[in-house]
């Protein structure tokens, strides 16, 4: 319920960035709620440069959630601490390893908000990122047209 009314309050007033970012965390959340299988795919793709896609790292992650019911937050932990080792993260509050344990979908949003604010969409998965990458830049690498030079 909680969701549902700060999705609203998102949406009446999407012009303002503290809100956008409020909209970014809602919708993640949601997301990871109802279907956590699907952010973890899309971190763990990011995470592994590629080398894994989405829907294997999410298929093995539903998968250990549907027949062992609490144990993929050891799954989910290890690419907590690739993270880690990757951005040079500070542990904090807490060890990763009890926030996975205790709230498994808080640790997955956050994970999914800091390779957003490090330039990353996981929801492109990790091509996407390349591409996107790669259209930045070579538009900021090409000089700005003239107007009178097209005639």
């Amino acid at each position: 319920m909680l969701y549902i009314i700060g999705f609203c309050i998102g949406i009446s007033v999407v012009k303002d960035v503290a809100v956008d970012s409020f909209a970014l965390i809602v919708a993640t959340g949601c997301l990871t709620c109802c279907c956590p299988c699907v952010t973890f795919g899309q971190i763990a793709e990011i995470v592994d440069e590629g080398s894994e896609e989405c829907i294997l790292s999410g298929g093995i992650y539903g998968a250990l959630c549907f027949y062992t019911g609490c144990c993929a937050w050891c799954f989910s932990w290890l690419y907590r601490n690739k993270m880690r080792e990757m951005y040079n993260l500070s542990e904090s509050p807490c060890n990763d390893c009890l926030v996975h344990c205790c709230c498994e979908s808080c640790a997955l949003c956050r994970e999914y908000r800091e390779l957003k604010h490090r330039g990353y969409d996981p929801a492109l998965g990790w091509t996407g990122n390349l591409d996107k990458q790669l259209d930045e830049m070579s538009t900021s690498t090409t000089a700005p047209g003239h107007p009178n030079m097209a005639k």
